[in-house]
């Protein structure tokens, strides 16, 4: 069978510090995405990691549809984060325990459209998985699986050494602001795009809290996040880039621009993956100005 697209990363055990509470839950990058992905009506495939003992945290994906590959772990990736701004932007990030890195030889084969590195640190999904990937199928990165290191559970960011070698293998590449700053110095999210497609990535998708902007082929393309509250803040980047890439696969940027960012921010009104259906997105989308009419003409 051939996936739309096959996602690979760890799940989490999330431990989330807000002033006013603290909330403890499965997620990880592969949770947000594939049911995001799933919801907007493709074939989802998710290889992760985790302990045997956790392996019950991967029946909610199971549950939507999604195809989970599941690799035995010693330990199960969990992360602490501590939020310390109201509009959750600022956060000190605490990883607690990791699991075992994915190697080549572990993967199953499987056919994808699109290959899905969605990593929550540095070599947790090696480079050398990024060429071999792009022989197969299109490659889609989140930069926070490149850039976030980890030293002694102290997780900081550090630029990507090999990025000049291995963007031109990728062919969605997503960066938040501050990822994108990091990656060439420039606090402009435009010119940081322009700088991330220099470099070889053939589309360029950057977050932001105000919402999302995306380069392909020297025309951008944006939409704004409409969320009313921030509740659901939690994997706003992972929603918005694999509804992004789920609706590319068959759609414009222009119009798979402003579905992320309208299923994103119904996504952040509340806890958890994005729990609604692809009219419901439209009609959001009806809102911010996007008609399936359009779309047409």
């Amino acid at each position: 069978m051939t996936y739309d697209i096959t996602m690979i990363g760890h799940i989490s055990k999330d431990v989330m510090i807000y002033p006013e509470e603290e909330q403890r839950f499965i997620g990880g990058p592969v949770i947000y995405s594939s049911i995001a992905a799933t919801r907007s009506g493709k074939r989802i495939h998710v290889i992760t990691k985790c302990s045997e003992k956790d392996k019950a945290a991967l029946c909610g994906m199971e549950a939507e549809g999604v195809k989970v590959s599941w690799l035995a772990s010693p330990d199960t990736t969990s992360i602490e984060n501590i939020y310390l701004s109201d509009d959750r932007e600022r956060r000190k990030v605490r990883l607690l325990s990791k699991a075992s890195s994915f190697s080549l030889e572990e993967l199953p084969e499987a056919g994808s459209l699109i290959f899905h590195l969605a990593g929550l640190f540095k070599d947790e999904i090696p480079d050398a998985i990024i060429p071999h990937l792009a022989k197969k199928g299109s490659v889609g990165v989140d930069a926070q699986g490149l850039l976030r290191c980890n030293e002694k559970g102290a997780l900081f960011f550090k630029n990507w050494e090999n990025a000049h070698q291995l963007m031109p293998h990728i062919s969605y590449f997503k960066a938040d602001a501050m990822e994108a700053e990091i990656l060439t110095g420039t606090s402009d999210r435009k010119d940081a795009a322009r700088i991330l497609a220099d470099m070889g990535a053939k589309e360029i998708v950057i977050t932001h809290h105000d919402g999302v902007l995306v380069l392909v082929n020297g025309e951008f393309f944006y939409a704004p996040y409409t969320a009313a509250n921030l509740s659901g803040r939690t994997g706003r980047g992972d929603t918005t880039f694999a509804a992004y890439m789920a609706v590319r696969l068959d759609s414009d940027p222009s119009w798979a621009t402003a579905y992320a960012a309208a299923l994103c921010s119904m996504k952040m009104e509340a806890p958890g993956p994005f729990s609604g259906t692809e009219e419901m997105v439209y009609e959001r989308m009806k809102h911010m100005g996007f008609s399936r009419e359009s779309q047409e003409k």
